[in-house]
């Protein structure tokens, strides 16, 4: 399993959200100015979170995105699915089965399904409030 560049720019545009917010908007141009990702594709990213209700915009010369929520109530699990679809690392493993004629009685579907199961412990217990501190982490270690 792969995850694209726009799960993983999600994360790190939520994740600046996070570490950037001081109650007020945050401007799209300083997050790709920080993250070094073309705003345009950071435009794409953020409207699929608005519309999946992630982030809220706010109009105006003072405008900008805001998380709808505290960072400890967002998952990266939550936030991967939103960008990737189902974590699974082959698709038999996934709720639909595939398309695999062999899915009945295939052992090594065990081992993918597993697999996923693994992936999915570990994304749906890291918060972008852990992320947070993570950053604030490395930033003691190595500031500039």
């Amino acid at each position: 399993m792969k995850i694209s560049t726009k799960g993983r720019y999600a994360l790190r545009l939520l994740l600046d959200l996070a570490v950037y917010s001081t109650g007020d908007p945050v401007c799209l141009k300083d997050i790709a100015k920080r993250q070094q990702i073309s705003e345009k594709y950071l435009e794409q990213i953020i409207s699929l979170l608005n519309k999946a209700g992630v982030v809220r915009s706010v109009r105006g010369p003072q405008g900008g995105y805001m998380l709808n929520r505290a960072p400890s109530e967002y998952t990266v699990g939550m936030i991967l699915r939103l960008t990737e679809g189902e974590l699974v690392p082959v698709s038999c493993a996934g709720q639909s089965g595939g398309e695999c004629g062999r899915r009945e009685g295939c052992v090594s579907a065990r081992v993918w399904e597993q697999l996923g199961e693994a992936i999915n412990q570990v994304v749906d217990n890291i918060t972008l409030a852990d992320m947070v501190k993570w950053q604030q982490e490395e930033e003691e270690k190595n500031p500039d």
